[in-house]
């Protein structure tokens, strides 16, 4: 890991320590997560989105919800991906995806499933 990637890392994990002090600790289990393993960085935006509704909301609480959004995105998209492989694996067509997506045709599903992959390919 590069120095960046050492300060990155030290940031998002400040941002989780900072949310999981408010509630973020305490959230429950999802049933596909493994015992002990920490909220995900979607729920933990969530969490402060829901925080930031008090109108005497800690900034830091509303910062860390913003530091979080970029890991909760590559969350997002490595469930995307996974859903996309499943659903070709069962046989679903990029036209029936593109209908599941609210897209307009076969094309544009596998149009987003090739952004999707290349994000999740690029350098964080």
């Amino acid at each position: 890991m590069t120095p960046d990637d050492h300060s990155r890392a030290a940031t998002l994990a400040a941002h989780r320590t900072a949310l999981g002090a408010v509630g973020g600790d305490e959230l429950s289990e999802r049933p596909w997560q493994h015992p002990g393993q920490p909220a995900s960085d979607c729920d933990l935006v969530r969490l402060a989105a829901w925080k930031a509704s008090d109108k005497d909301v800690d900034a830091e609480v509303v910062m860390a919800g913003l530091g979080l959004i970029g890991a909760a995105r590559a969350e997002l998209d490595q469930v995307e991906a996974g859903l996309l492989f499943a659903a070709r694996a069962a046989g679903v067509t990029f036209q029936q995806m593109a209908g599941a997506l609210g897209l307009g045709s076969g094309q544009a599903a596998q149009q987003r499933m090739s952004r999707v992959l290349a994000r999740l390919d690029a350098p964080s």
